[in-house]
């Protein structure tokens, strides 16, 4: 059946309306402190980004497949549990600093797999772990758990232990701090729920070398930074926010007068324009030009939103080449 013109245009409308609310309800997840994994926002019903429900995302399986770098899935052991892990190996001489890569709310995604890979090309050992993995059907992690049921990811990571979380995460950190090519130094990242879970993960891994915290807030007790928590820090944390994000903004001053009370290195950097989620929106194509129908009022509004998401692509992807740039200057510090 062929779309009415109208129906074209309210179908794509429809499209960009849903993934504005998607970054907004990925800001809303990330609250989170030692005890409590998610804050009351998250509580009323998981969220689930379109893009990441889909099987793939293209533009970055792509990418990742025309990589002349050495990829692989390890299982890695934390007790009784095995922690699916995506790791890729640079291209160097000299054994290289490992950096642990903490995906966004959504799990495991094409994306998170492409920046480990970009990761690597830039001269680090770089290892994913899909946190869901033993959650989904059969023992799988997120690619089970979303063929089953959309929204059990979003599901899944709110139950998900804190205490299961900082295990996985030092598992992980201890295997690829250990391999031949490694030097043992390692650092971590995280995106979205992903940035909190880095900064958390800094208050417990004495060892690490530095956090990189994208658009993800500090560990909290109520209202106000876990100070307990971030007296454990001793690696400086690095922090990446969007201009356009009014929610994790809000926490800053308080973290920033925490932390430097406490004397730890906290060096948080706001990319104008951008909005949550930047360095994946800036990481994917740009978004088309509408076709013209001949429906002026469709037509016509349509290539308004189509501006407004040009706009916002381009301010994203902004924010995430200048972030990219200072992360790689941080790291060949280390």
């Amino acid at each position: 059946m062929i779309l009415s013109r109208r129906r074209w245009a309210v179908d794509r409308i429809t499209c960009l309306i849903i993934s504005l609310v998607t970054l907004t309800a990925c800001a809303s997840a990330q609250h989170m402190n030692g005890n409590q994994h998610m804050d009351h926002h998250s509580e009323s019903g998981p969220t689930t980004d379109p893009a990441m429900v889909s099987e793939t995302q293209d533009w970055a399986k792509a990418r990742l497949a025309k990589s002349p770098r050495h990829q692989e899935w390890v299982k890695v052991k934390n007790g009784n549990r095995e922690v699916n892990s995506f790791i890729v190996y640079p291209e160097v001489k000299n054994k290289a600093t490992a950096v642990v890569v903490i995906h966004e709310i959504f799990g495991m995604s094409d994306w998170v797999q492409s920046l480990t890979d970009q990761l690597a090309e830039a001269g680090y050992i770089a290892i994913a772990p899909d946190l869901l993995s033993g959650m989904g059907p059969n023992g799988g992690g997120t690619s089970e758990l979303r063929a089953a049921d959309s929204n059990a990811v979003g599901k899944a990571i709110r139950d998900l232990p804190p205490d299961q979380i900082t295990a996985d995460l030092n598992a992980v950190a201890d295997y690829v701090s250990k391999l031949p090519a490694a030097n043992g130094k390692v650092a971590v990242t995280g995106y979205c729920w992903g940035g909190s879970q880095s900064f958390r993960f800094a208050t417990n891994r004495p060892g690490l070398k530095a956090a990189f915290v994208f658009y993800g807030s500090a560990p909290a007790a109520g209202e106000e930074p876990d100070k307990a928590a971030l007296a454990k820090i001793q690696a400086t944390v690095y922090g990446f926010y969007a201009g356009n994000d009014s929610r994790i903004n809000a926490t800053l001053p308080a973290t920033t007068e925490a932390m430097k009370a406490l004397s730890k290195k906290y060096e948080p950097v706001t990319y104008e324009g951008a909005g949550h989620g930047f360095m994946r929106a800036g990481d994917a194509p740009e978004p088309k030009a509408p076709e013209v129908k001949g429906d002026k009022e469709a037509d016509e509004k349509a290539a308004a939103d189509y501006q407004k998401a040009l706009t916002a692509y381009k301010a994203n992807k902004k924010a995430r080449d200048e972030a990219w740039e200072r992360w790689k200057s941080v790291l060949a510090k280390i």
